[in-house]
């Protein structure tokens, strides 16, 4: 196939660019390499493949940017749209700027897709999604009604749109509801990340709330897993899903697994619980399991060492 992979350049993009160049597909990636963390982490990431897949630096606000793309190469069998402003913190200071990258620029990439004939399209939502719920594990037949930040009222407008344009065009879409991914390069915001760093540079790290916040995280190799299943799905013409571990990890034991895996201790600052941060994720992948395939195989104690060692591996080349 030939896959387009927004975002191709970031955490997630990367790895799957990397399974899919490997199962010998071929690839294109957009990616606007934008501020939100340093840009050269990105570069770095797309640096080992670059010879084997286009990269396209477009940024997805930019509608005719993102028609001409469509224009200019021969059609695209598949997209796997995982370009988006991330984080919940950051989006309560810039609404705007979310909803230009995460709701239009997914309409300008659907409106390609569209015209162009793509007849298959893969969404990366989140479970932020799920907001306000409160049944326990969150299935996909939940109604929603209330999410709790800007990120994750785009993310769900998202998959309104992706459902839309499946109804309108006929176009095979499944949007991905991704639970806390972890992981080789994971993106240096995210609390594992940070807390590694902070903790074995002997820097104090934030903790909000309590330490009873609870996170269903989940390792890259599985959501690359079930993100390579999507493509393939042959069921409705859209559907949800939900990929995680369908376990979770309260943030002050995540702390202490930290400090154990490194031999460090962490000087810890206590702030208040910050406006729109779920209290709990945990996924219910029962329907995954049964329809993708989808098999979680790596647990939070076996994932966790092997992010810190690809931590200090590249602290040591740094």
């Amino acid at each position: 196939m030939k896959v387009l992979v927004t975002g191709g350049a970031g955490f997630i993009g990367s790895h799957l660019v990397e399974r899919l160049l490997a199962d010998g597909h071929d690839v294109v990636i957009i990616d606007d390499f934008n501020d939100y963390y340093d840009p050269r982490i990105k570069r770095a990431n797309v640096a080992a493949f670059a010879k084997a897949a286009a990269v396209q630096e477009i940024d997805l606000r930019d509608g005719r940017g993102v028609a001409t793309l469509f224009q200019n190469n021969e059609k695209f069998d598949a997209i796997v749209h995982l370009a988006a402003r991330a984080g919940v913190r950051p989006s309560i200071q810039q609404p705007q700027l979310y909803y230009d990258t995460n709701v239009a620029g997914t309409l300008h990439l659907l409106e390609g897709a569209r015209s162009s004939g793509v007849e298959r399209f893969v969404f990366a939502s989140s479970s932020s999604v799920y907001g306000a719920a409160r049944r326990v594990p969150f299935s996909e037949e939940e109604h929603l009604t209330q999410t709790l930040s800007p990120y994750a009222a785009t993310k769900i407008g998202g998959e309104f749109l992706c459902s839309t344009y499946s109804h309108l065009y006929k176009m095979r879409i499944v949007a991905l509801r991704y639970f806390t991914v972890y992981g080789a390069r994971q993106r240096p915001d995210l609390a594992i990340h940070q807390f590694t760093r902070n903790i074995h540079a002997g820097e104090p790290i934030d903790q909000f709330g309590d330490g009873t916040t609870r996170r269903d995280y989940t390792y890259i190799d599985d959501i690359i897993q079930g993100t390579m299943a999507a493509l393939k799905y042959d069921g409705p013409m859209f559907d949800v899903f939900n990929l995680g571990e369908s376990d979770t990890i309260q943030l002050k034991d995540l702390i202490n697994a930290i400090e154990k895996t490194l031999g460090k201790k962490a000087k810890i600052n206590c702030l208040p619980e910050q406006p729109g941060d779920m209290p709990l994720t945990c996924a219910d992948i029962s329907k995954a399991r049964k329809l993708l395939g989808y098999a979680p195989k790596t647990k939070f104690e076996d994932g966790l060492p092997k992010f810190i060692e690809w931590f200090l591996s590249a602290a040591r080349r740094n």
